[in-house]
C-alpha cells in the first residue's frame, strides 16, 4: 500500500525496504558514494533520508543560506527538514563540503543539496559580479569538490537538482546556472557507486 512521505510524494512499502537495504549495504566508515537527484519537491531529500534511516548518527551537511526574520517562508522549509531528523543526526551548516568530505570518522555524511552549494559558490566567487578570475576561481572550487568526493573514505550521499528535464531558463545567468549544475552532476555521478532519481515521490535506481 501506497503512503505519503513528508515531501508529499507516494512511496511503497517495497521501495522503503530497498532503501533501508542500501543504507545497510556499507558499513559504518566504508567508503561508498550515493547521489540522489530530482526536481523540485520530488521526494529526493526523503529518499536521501530514508537510505540512512538505519543509522543512529549523521553529519548532515546544510548548505543552504540561513534564514532571514523577514523570510518567513524559507525559514519553515528549513525548520520542516530540521524537525524530521532523527536526534543523533548532527547538522553543520557549512560550505566547505571538500572538508568535510576529506575528514576521518565512520559517521556518514549527507550533503543536502549541491544545488544550494552550487548558487552560492557562484555568487561567492564573483560570477555574477562578473569579477577578474571569477570563472578560474569556480572552476577551482568545482575541481576541489569532485576531487575530494572521489578520494573521500566515508559512507557519503550527496542530494541535487536534476536538470536535464527542465524548461530552457529565459535568462543567461539562468542558463549559467543550469549548464554548470549539469556538469557538476554529471561529474559526481560518475564518481558515485550509486545513483538515485526521484520523481514524483518515486526513487529509481539508475546505477
Amino acid at each position: 500500500m501506497a503512503t505519503l512521505g513528508p515531501e508529499g510524494g507516494k512511496t511503497s512499502s517495497a521501495a522503503e525496504a530497498t532503501l533501508t537495504a542500501e543504507a545497510t549495504r556499507s558499513a559504518e566508515g566504508e567508503a561508498h558514494r550515493v547521489l540522489v537527484l530530482g526536481g523540485a519537491r520530488s521526494g529526493k531529500s526523503f529518499t536521501a533520508e530514508g537510505l540512512l534511516a538505519e543509522y543512529a548518527r549523521v553529519q548532515y551537511v546544510a548548505t543552504g543560506a540561513v534564514p532571514e526574520a523577514s523570510d518567513v517562508e524559507w525559514a519553515a522549509r528549513v525548520r520542516a527538514h530540521q524537525e524530521r531528523r532523527p536526534p543523533g543526526w548532527q547538522t553543520l551548516e557549512t560550505l566547505d563540503v571538500e572538508g568535510v568530505l576529506s575528514g576521518p570518522g565512520p559517521v556518514p555524511v549527507l550533503i543536502e543539496c549541491l544545488s544550494t552549494w552550487l548558487a552560492r559558490m557562484m555568487e561567492d566567487c564573483g560570477i555574477w559580479k562578473g569579477l577578474p578570475g571569477a570563472d578560474q576561481a569556480l572552476a577551482a572550487r568545482l575541481d576541489t569538490l569532485v576531487q575530494a568526493w572521489q578520494t573521500t573514505r566515508r559512507h557519503a550521499l550527496a542530494v541535487s537538482n536534476e536538470v536535464g528535464s527542465g524548461v530552457v531558463p529565459g535568462t543567461v545567468s539562468g542558463r549559467r546556472y543550469r549548464d554548470e549544475l549539469g556538469r557538476l552532476n554529471a561529474r559526481i555521478a560518475a564518481n558515485s557507486e550509486d545513483v538515485w532519481l526521484c520523481t514524483a515521490g518515486i526513487a529509481q535506481r539508475l546505477r
